[in-house]
């Protein structure tokens, strides 16, 4: 399998056992769950602005020069793409990680842009981090269930061997 069609193949959530005796399972499972529901909300939000109210105030007059339309409708296009995003971390965390880690990066340039916004920036950024890990956490659990007890079984042994060495 090419390494873009691993990237984007759909990953099965790990098995409920696994998750109970792995902390990396655990962390990839809260970070699946986090990287889907945010992205989702928030770009609900773009429409109901529950959340806030002026989001337009967000968007860099550079970027907001490049997209067709004012600033509701950049935002409201902003709002779709958040969407899409999360609903693509759902499915393939591996390419969905790095999809937000990237729209993410955007914000970022965006907030800074604007000014005024350097404590949301540097949120942002940790958020990039989170969702880097999660597309490197992804890689882990990528592989077909073994037997029916949980991902890549023999790769964790793996792990807990050597962190038992280290220590």
């Amino acid at each position: 399998m090419s390494a873009l069609a691993a990237t984007l193949r759909p990953i099965p959530f790990p098995s409920t056992e696994l998750v109970r005796r792995d902390p990396a399972a655990q962390a990839y499972l809260l970070l699946r769950i986090v990287f889907t529901a945010a992205p989702i909300l928030f770009g609900i939000d773009k429409f109901a602005e529950v959340l806030f109210d002026n989001w337009p105030a967000y968007l860099a007059s550079e970027f907001n020069d490049l997209i067709p339309g004012n600033a509701e409708d950049a935002m409201h296009i902003v709002g779709v793409v958040e969407i899409v995003a999360g609903l693509v971390v759902l499915v393939s965390p591996r390419f969905g990680g790095l999809l937000v880690a990237g729209w993410l990066a955007g914000i970022i340039v965006s907030l800074l842009l604007v000014g005024g916004h350097g404590d949301i920036a540097l949120r942002d950024f940790g958020l990039l981090v989170g969702a880097i890990s999660l597309s490197r956490l992804a890689t882990a659990y990528s592989e077909p269930r073994q037997e029916g007890n949980g991902h890549r079984t023999e790769a964790l042994a793996g792990r807990r061997e050597a962190l038992a060495d280290a220590r």
